[in-house]
């Protein structure tokens, strides 16, 4: 490898500068560290950097979608809406970069090529795209669970000769739809988000659904000031009741969709089908919120799942089209939840043409448009709503090689093996955040990740104190917790045998199945991450 000149010599490489990558950087600043950051991107902000396409929303009220380690940002920060847009959402991790000057130790349009274990020195050796090497004692993988946007393998696809976009790597510029016609294949979130404001402006747009998916109303309005005022004298108590519970949203002044906060207490088996139908007709897709039953118990669940398609008929003026918008022969909460701005609506305008591919797949792109069994269709432009390579895809893009050089790509040939999704067996002191096995995608990720850097920077701190150069985890420990996270997801939705989600990593031809995310709740994960310090980081080995 290249000699490494000294300003590329520091005790922390962190690879994105993300929300992780920014916190990251804050903190190890804070224990008097060197560190670098390196982003691929032209500026912060990660998936919010990325991720442009229209409508693009977070799904979780921004009062409680924000960093809660700096007491004077929460006083002066103000959301305008209860969930952002993504507009405002980067804004904001802009001021963050800004008001703690973080650009300054961080390397944009970098791109990691390469990092590579030295035994004999205890450091990570980092390699760019661009040829420039790192030597880190510390490497910090903060490179985002939905980073790497997923593109299909479709016969044909470089023919297509207008315009073709990812909702995952949208233009910085955007895209203006005005007098186009425009075909958009993906109805997953990106493409439930995006597809009404597409057909508020495309001549004419076209959507190709594989699966129908379950996505419930966000009402989402603008924040009024004296809510505000209050959300941020109750900043404590949030960031409390945050920390301590599921999934890391207390849901604070309002429920799920923007209602009132409704408990899951009823038992949905224990209602007729008149009462149902009754409560679809008053309360619509939220009438399902109140049953507890429905997350344990896949008939409880298929009940709720009428409910969801009688609603579904309710609201689309065309019995064929309302048929193929209906989810079926999977459970409802087996995938993450969805949220939507007149999604539904949506499709009972006349410029918007449903195509529901169960009825007849896609054969091939063509230089006009996609050919499918049920016919051709031609447009202007195309566009890619298919996610993303989940969790474990930006992690798979870069040559991370541990001891006796053992590639990660190998070592979790058969699926991604972590301990606490924090580490992994044979790869000292290189950490993963919100890694498979933690629960990352499953939780308000602001909340995961200020825990997960909190407890790596402890441990880099305790490491320090000790004497020690190196933490890694053991491959017992690996064993126990991969076992502990396939058992709490065991009796739910997310394992139900009729569930393919890209929890599983199922959106991917050829990836391993195996169940990435921890169930178990951020409080009890948080508890154990603790304990495990508390014991002398019991599970790992640390040398001196």
């Amino acid at each position: 490898m290249a000699d490494t000149s000294p300003s590329n010599t520091v005790d922390v490489v962190v690879v994105g500068a993300g929300f992780a990558g920014m916190y990251a950087l804050h903190k190890f600043r804070e224990l008097g560290l060197s560190i670098r950051v390196l982003e691929a991107g032209n500026d912060v902000g990660g998936t919010w950097y990325w991720n442009r396409y229209p409508g693009a929303r977070c799904d979780v009220p921004s009062v409680e979608y924000s960093y809660s380690f700096d007491r004077e940002l929460e006083q002066d920060w103000n959301w305008t809406e209860i969930m952002a847009a993504q507009p405002e959402i980067l804004e904001y991790a802009n001021h963050v970069a800004d008001r703690f000057d973080l650009r300054k130790d961080i390397q944009f349009q970098t791109r990691v090529e390469s990092t590579v274990f030295d035994q004999t020195t205890n450091r990570w050796d980092i390699l760019t795209q661009a040829g420039e090497t790192f030597s880190a004692r510390f490497c910090v993988m903060a490179t985002g669970c939905l980073s790497v946007p997923n593109t299909p393998n479709i016969e044909g696809q470089d023919n297509f000769a207008g315009e073709i976009y990812h909702t995952g790597n949208w233009p910085e510029t955007g895209v203006d739809f005005s007098g186009k016609r425009v075909g958009i294949i993906g109805t997953g979130s990106s493409g439930i988000q995006s597809i009404p404001v597409i057909a508020e402006q495309a001549a004419h747009l076209t959507v190709f659904q594989r699966t129908p998916n379950y996505t419930m109303p966000a009402a989402n309005a603008p924040l009024q000031a004296d809510f505000l005022r209050q959300a941020k004298d109750n900043y404590p108590n949030i960031r409390a009741e945050q920390r301590a519970s599921q999934v890391g949203i207390v849901g604070y002044g309002f429920g799920f969709g923007g209602a009132e906060n409704v408990e899951p207490t009823e038992e949905i088996r224990s209602t007729t089908a008149e009462e149902r139908q009754r409560l679809v007709e008053e309360e619509g897709f939220l009438a399902i919120r109140r049953y507890a039953d429905i997350a344990l118990d896949e008939e409880a669940n298929e009940l709720a799942c009428d409910m969801y398609r009688a609603q579904v008929g309710r609201m689309i003026e065309d019995p064929v089209t309302a048929e193929a918008l209906m989810p079926r022969d999977y459970p409802m909460g087996c995938k993450r939840p969805v949220i939507d701005t007149h999604y539904y609506e949506t499709f009972n305008r006349d410029n918007v043409t449903l195509v529901d591919l169960r009825r007849g797949g896609i054969d091939s792109i063509t230089d006009t448009g996609v050919s499918t069994a049920q016919g051709d269709y031609t447009f202007d432009v195309l566009i890619y709503a298919t996610g993303f390579d989940a969790m474990t895809g930006a992690l798979g893009k870069i040559d991370i090689r541990g001891r006796d050089n053992q590639a990660l790509t190998e070592y979790w040939e058969a699926g991604p093996r972590t301990y606490l999704g924090l580490q992994v067996a044979g790869f000292p002191n290189l950490f993963t955040v919100t890694g498979p096995g933690s629960p990352s995608v499953l939780s308000n990720m602001l909340v995961s990740i200020e825990q997960h850097i909190d407890w790596i920077a402890r441990c880099v701190a305790d490491l320090d104190q000790r004497g020690m150069q190196t933490i890694e985890a053991t491959t017992a420990a690996e064993d126990e917790w991969i076992a502990h996270v396939n058992e709490v997801a065991q009796n739910t939705m997310f394992t139900a045998q009729s569930c393919n989600s890209w929890y599983l990593g199922a959106n991917i031809p050829g990836k391993p199945r195996i169940f990435m995310p921890y169930v178990g709740g951020v409080g009890v994960y948080r508890e154990k991450c603790d304990e495990v310090a508390s014991n002398g980081y019991q599970g790992f080995l640390l040398r001196a």
